[in-house]
């Protein structure tokens, strides 16, 4: 995950020391050069002038060479250098044009806008959503704007900013775990989303991980639509060691939930995690029945579960969801293999609920709790 951000993020730094140090040589040829015509030219009478200005010529070349040197180390001391890569499209970058305005004077609201604009560009082609980007230049501004610091202090300002800009838009779950050990009634977990999404291998993995914290759970087959769902849920029940609750195919899947319930309650079983069809936002019909599922089951907690991958359009599918029915919290699957990583970024903000796990491979261990900490660390941020 992050691949393709970072990737954008990744060869601005690299550029820019090949640049210092062509410029370092160039600066070791001039200076080479000075001296050897200086050295050819016949004498005269005014020997000590000569020498002097030479002298002189030399003492410029040193100083261009020692800041060139200089440069190439702060480059590589500079925290979080992997985000500072790109952003360079052989033009002068973002960091660069930001921290000479910002070491020059007062930056103005008009050229920060003016400035931004390649990072929004780098953020919106890896399908950041746009509503997002504005808050993170939103942010920014509000840091950066108005401000003059030292030319030193200008890419730890503009990081840290961005680090917070960047912890701003992300939320990190509650303590659902806990809830789960506190309840006296079994815990009701409803998972939903879109067909392929991965909803119901994200279940079978949700069920290991109660297991390994000592934590009871029956499945229920309330996807009666899709053919080979309920043999596929069921596949896993006994890989798992957990029961499972199933029905005939076309039957009521929130039967299928209260029945799951029940059997739960008879055997102190602490959670039961329920399954359904997979269905498009768009249609009222599948909506609604979903809204009747919600009623008769009365989930503690309401999980969307969507394609990482999917970019902006997860995004869509987790804010039309969560207006229809509600939703508590998100699982991204397939996020090993999402190179922008734009929905991590956006769909929390957008849809204004926590995302809960990350799918990242095809094991049942293959679920990993979100923690923003770790976004930044795969942004290079951290």
């Amino acid at each position: 995950m992050f691949g393709k951000l970072r990737e954008k993020f990744s060869n601005w730094l690299k550029r820019s020391k090949e640049k210092d140090e062509e410029k370092k040589t160039d600066v070791k040829k001039e200076r080479g050069k000075a001296i050897a015509e200086e050295k050819t030219k016949k004498p005269k009478k005014k020997s000590e002038e000569v020498k002097r200005k030479v002298a002189e010529r030399v003492g410029e070349l040193e100083e261009v060479e020692e800041k060139a040197e200089k440069k190439i180390e702060e480059s590589f001391e500079t925290p979080a250098k992997e985000l500072k890569e790109e952003l360079d499209d052989g033009k002068e970058g973002f960091f660069s044009r930001l921290r000479k305005k910002l070491s020059s004077s007062v930056l103005t609201q008009e050229q920060f806008g003016e400035i931004f604009e390649e990072l929004e560009i780098v953020l919106l082609e890896n399908n950041v959503a746009l509503e997002v980007v504005d808050k993170i230049k939103e942010s920014l501004s509000r840091d950066l704007v108005g401000v003059s610091v030292k030319k030193r202090e200008t890419e730890k300002l503009i990081l840290d900013s961005l680090r917070k800009s960047i912890l701003e838009i992300l939320f990190e779950p509650k303590d659902f775990v806990r809830e789960i050990e506190k309840s006296l009634e079994p815990y009701v977990v409803l998972f939903f989303g879109i067909n392929g999404a991965g909803k119901t291998t994200s279940i079978a993995k949700f069920a290991h991980y109660l297991k390994k914290k000592g934590i009871s759970c029956v499945l229920a087959a309330g996807d009666t639509f899709r053919a080979a769902s309920i043999e596929q849920i069921e596949t896993h029940a006994k890989k798992l060691g957990v029961p499972i609750i199933k029905h005939q195919y076309n039957s009521d899947p929130a039967a299928v939930g209260y029945d799951a319930i029940e059997y739960a309650k008879r055997h102190k079983i602490k959670v039961v995690l329920i399954d359904t069809a997979g269905r498009m936002y768009t249609k009222k019909d599948l909506m609604r029945e979903m809204e009747k599922i919600v009623r008769v089951v009365k989930p503690k907690l309401k999980v969307f579960v969507g394609e990482s991958i999917s970019g902006n359009d997860v995004v869509e599918q987790a804010k039309l969801f969560n207006e229809s029915v509600g939703i508590d919290g998100i699982i991204l699957s397939k996020a090993d293999v999402d190179e922008k990583a734009g929905a991590i970024l956006s769909v929390g903000q957008v849809s204004g609920k926590p995302i809960l796990f990350l799918g990242v491979g095809q094991e049942y261990e293959d679920l990993k709790e979100f923690k923003k900490k770790d976004v930044l660390k795969g942004l290079g941020l951290s």
